[in-house]
């Protein structure tokens, strides 16, 4: 079973309140703002709602820093953090080890995600109950990259299965459509989106999750050595302010959602009840008793995934991938 850490009421509540006082004590001037480009990987969605709070707050603002947000492929983030290009992005954990291991400085800085948000969605006539029933089935995703990919193997490797034991089928961010009309038997998904869409659709579905059977290093955080080097404080300033938008989000979504809509275009005019389920289950995958840790054992089990998939061909150092020493 998933195992979801609360983070208590009150530390919220303290929290929130010292960054209410934070906004109007330690406003910097706009032309002190440090200028950031954050690639997320993904388009505008009400699943990055924390990272519109910490901008609509002024979180980010009140840290010196001036956000730009950019929804690129993560593997485009990649390159550019690593050159030195970009200073920060948002991306899944296994793309940290695979761009090390191809010789770029990036280092994971804080975590968001505590568990990891992909899983394979099926219809229940199919009876795929477990990951051993994958075992002969077309599944959709968006490609073989990214982390609906590397969830995907990860299932296969919990039920003993390898990619040859089923049909990957590389649909792009077509998984609802293509479930829905049959043209798949499962698809590799996030978690807290498509299966709501199905289900809101009238679509009874089996969802196995990756975190159900593995715990892996997920989305979050990162820098590059040189930027970490050059200056250890506005990676604190990005991370602290960055973990404020997730608390605040946590603990006010109903305000989190509103203010998103100022971000997501046609937000306003989307099902709201869907919507608001799609961050209440992303909310559960973001709650932590210590907002933005990395535990070694989701890197060692990442590891061990990229391994087995022969993406890594030996083991790296864990230990310069990612980092807790940034954290508040």
């Amino acid at each position: 079973m998933i195992r979801f850490v609360l983070i208590s009421t009150l530390i919220l509540a303290v929290f929130s309140s010292a960054c209410g006082n934070a906004k109007t004590d330690t406003a910097v001037p706009p032309q002190s703002l440090v200028q950031i480009r954050l690639p997320v990987g993904y388009i505008p969605n009400v699943q990055f709602a924390p990272l519109y709070v910490a901008v609509d707050r002024g979180y980010y603002s009140q840290a010196g820093i001036e956000i730009e947000f950019d929804y690129s492929f993560e593997t485009d983030a990649m390159a550019l953090v690593g050159a030195n290009e970009l200073q920060f992005a948002i991306v899944s954990g296994e793309q940290v080890l695979l761009a090390r291991a191809q010789g770029l400085p990036v280092v994971y800085v804080m975590a968001w995600y505590q568990d990891y948000p992909v899983g394979v969605a099926s219809k229940v006539e199919e009876g795929i109950r477990t990951p051993q029933d994958l075992k002969g089935k077309k599944i959709g995703l968006p490609g073989l990259f990214g982390a609906s990919y590397i969830g995907l193997d990860a299932l296969l490797y919990a039920g003993g299965l390898k990619e040859s034991d089923v049909t990957l089928d590389s649909i792009g961010f077509n998984q609802v459509e293509a479930l829905a009309t049959d043209q798949e038997q499962a698809v590799s998904i996030y978690i807290a989106n498509e299966p709501i869409q199905l289900q809101a659709q009238g679509y009874k579905i089996n969802l196995l999750r990756v975190a159900d059977y593995l715990q892996l290093a997920s989305n979050g955080l990162i820098a590059n050595e040189e930027t970490i080097a050059r200056d250890p404080d506005l990676v604190r300033r990005m991370v602290s302010a960055t973990l404020q938008g997730i608390t605040d989000t946590i603990a006010h979504p109903d305000e989190a959602y509103e203010i998103s809509k100022k971000f997501v275009e046609n937000l306003a005019q989307a099902d709201e009840l869907v919507q608001k389920q799609v961050l209440a289950a992303s909310i559960e995958l973001w709650k932590a008793d210590t907002p933005g840790r990395s535990e070694s054992r989701a890197w060692e089990n990442m590891q061990t995934v990229l391994l087995n998939m022969g993406l890594l061909t030996q083991p790296l150092d864990l230990g310069k991938a990612y980092t807790n020493r940034f954290l508040p």
